[in-house]
């Protein structure tokens, strides 16, 4: 039971000493290369955020009334622009 005590007293102490780390990243700009520990922590946090982009298509047919929405915004403006002239 002490051994596991002791144990959890360890992971505790090091979650500690890593949130002061990100604590001590976030004061300002750093000049030069940084620190290892802190690449690899944003190198996990960017592998994480790339898994869940997706990239979205739109179908011929949203393109189209895309298309046809555009050109119906410009002949509006367009004729604006010659009754103002």
């Amino acid at each position: 039971m002490l051994a596991d005590l002791r144990a959890q007293r360890e992971q505790i102490e090091q979650a500690i000493i890593a949130i002061e780390r990100l604590a001590a990243g976030t004061r300002g700009k750093r000049r030069g290369r940084r620190p290892a520990w802190m690449a690899a922590v944003d190198n996990k946090v960017a592998v994480a955020g790339a898994a869940s982009d997706k990239k979205r298509t739109v179908s011929a047919a949203g393109r189209k009334r895309m298309a046809e929405a555009q050109k119906k915004c410009w002949a509006e403006k367009k004729a604006q622009a010659d009754s103002k002239a």
